[in-house]
């Protein structure tokens, strides 16, 4: 049960993020515009969380996406919202700071 709900939160299994951005990986920033221009990671796209649903046709779903934010409640947020709208491999990254150090 636990394990669940850490998949569910975006916490299951390590994955290697650097290796998925060389795959082609896109990186959704789900923070506000004005969070994103303060910083965010080279090639990023942002897609604030409370307009996702209706900029999906931006998001090519052949490709694998990893979310981030802030801290990484919004982009767990973000992944359930994509995974509803038939993105096969969608990984929440958390925080943007965080998922820099590991790219």
């Amino acid at each position: 049960m636990i394990d669940k709900i850490k998949q569910l939160l975006g916490f299951g299994p390590s994955v290697d993020f650097g290796q998925l951005v060389k795959q082609g990986a896109q990186i959704i920033d789900v923070r506000t515009t004005g969070e994103f221009k303060t910083g965010h990671i080279k090639g990023s796209v942002n897609i604030p969380l409370q307009s996702i649903t209706s900029q999906l046709s931006k998001i090519n779903k052949d490709k694998p996406v990893i979310t981030c934010c802030a801290s990484g409640m919004r982009s767990a947020s973000a992944k359930s919202i994509l995974k509803s709208n038939g993105f096969s491999e969608v990984h929440n990254g958390g925080g943007w700071t965080s998922l820099k150090s590991k790219l």
